[in-house]
């Protein structure tokens, strides 16, 4: 008796990704339903790169230890190819370690802080490779050889990265990042305890799924371009372009589902993080300083800054901001007549004073700063207002073109934290 061998059915994508994302349920608390999704598909796309032109970092970042950063790498080691997990590692051995015959890996680099905070050095060489390594064309140069023997050897740096750590990232790296601002469980929150030596079998089995499905699907995505949101636009919208491509094949509900993701992660870094350092003192004057005024001098603007919560402006290196260094920063942008912002002379019945005019700022409001607060998020955050009371400065100048502002009562609270 013969028997005949049935074709294998088709691995069905959106069935597969939804396991996936049930994975990372069982063991990770996520502060929102959109980190799932983009998490899911990150996964996902490692097993995809050659497809795309470039590849998203994922970053995992909080203020305090304990928030859930560590675990989230763990699981995504167990689902991605060639997991290498770099802790204070240097560049010259990761991006050695892309140029490996064995395959290109998927870095996991854990506790980032100790590489790019505070307290830490020059790490230049390893920013230039995590930079160089999102796109598909990124490759470090470095000299091989001795003496005057040395030849220069291009080595590629494409590859997947996920990192975790306290605090924030250089901006060129968030900038190349899908953001995830993780924060501690609370009480009524249950995860399962990971135990490594159970789940890693589990997670590689379905890591070894993606990788059959992923070479069912190579051709479809090879070339893609997703429809982007229309408020998705430059850095983000390449960040995303991977993630949405794969949603788009998998179908179901994928493609709505990875689309609200995008949206709402790409929404809520503008407002984490404003950009730089920079942009936040842009976004600050806006929308909490020179809010409906035309005018302020800087002995007000210094006070009203310091004053707000949550912001840097009151402990610069350990003293507050001064006007040397407002004028500093604030020199780097342009007005709408292409000549840098610079305090101007403001009269008032209290002699002149240097001062700040709104419309020396428009231009670069429109060019830089996220889109202000909705005036819905007013009310909802009445109640736990985060600035504190700013009282006129003495001898402030308060003619109606010049009047101070009513003390501000709320300040939208900072997303993610």
């Amino acid at each position: 008796m013969t028997s005949t061998n049935s074709p294998t059915p088709p691995i069905d994508g959106a069935a597969l990704l939804d396991e996936v994302e049930a994975f990372h349920r069982r063991f990770n608390i996520f502060p929102r339903e959109a980190a799932y999704v983009a998490v899911t598909l990150w996964d996902a796309h490692a097993h995809l790169l050659d497809c795309f032109d470039s590849t998203p970092r994922i970053a995992f970042l909080s203020p305090e230890p304990g928030s859930g950063k560590s675990r989230a790498l763990e699981v995504i080691e167990t689902l991605t190819p060639r997991p290498m997990l770099a802790v204070n590692a240097r560049a010259a051995a990761l991006f050695r370690s892309v140029s490996d015959d064995a395959g290109r890996p998927t870095i996991l680099f854990d506790e980032i802080d100790t590489v790019f905070g505070p307290k830490a050095g020059d790490n230049e060489e390893l920013r230039g490779f995590l930079n160089a390594g999102h796109r598909r064309s990124g490759v470090t140069y470095r000299c091989i050889g001795d003496g005057g023997n040395q030849t220069v050897q291009e080595f590629p740096s494409y590859c997947a990265v996920a990192v975790a750590g306290l605090g924030s990232l250089p901006d060129t790296i968030l900038s190349r990042s899908v953001i995830i601002r993780m924060r501690r469980r609370a009480r009524n929150e249950r995860i399962e305890p990971y135990r490594q030596r159970v789940h890693e079998k589990q997670g590689n089995a379905l890591r070894d799924r993606l990788a059959e499905w992923a070479t069912t699907v190579q051709e479809q995505l090879t070339g893609a371009f997703p429809a982007m949101p229309p408020e998705v636009t430059d850095r983000p919208a390449d960040v995303w372009e991977p993630l949405l491509a794969i949603a788009d094949v998998v179908g179901g509900q994928w493609p709505e589902r990875a689309r609200a993701a995008c949206v709402e992660l790409v929404d809520a870094a503008k407002l984490d993080d404003k950009g730089s350092l920079g942009i936040r003192l842009l976004t600050d004057l806006r929308d909490y300083v020179l809010n409906g005024i035309d005018r302020l001098p800087t002995v007000a603007i210094l006070e009203r800054l310091c004053a707000l919560d949550e912001a840097p402006w009151g402990d610069m290196n350990g003293k507050p901001l001064t006007p040397r260094g407002l004028a500093k920063m604030l020199g780097e942008y342009m007005t709408e007549d292409n000549v840098p912002i610079s305090p101007r002379n403001i009269k008032s019945g209290a002699g002149v004073l240097k001062g700040y005019y709104a419309a020396d700022l428009n231009d670069a409001w429109q060019r830089y700063c996220p889109p202000p607060p909705s005036e819905s998020a007013t009310g909802a955050t009445a109640a736990t207002s985060q600035v504190r009371a700013l009282k006129p400065v003495a001898g402030t100048p308060q003619p109606a073109a010049t009047a101070l502002p009513q003390p501000a009562t709320t300040r939208p609270s900072r997303l993610g934290r």
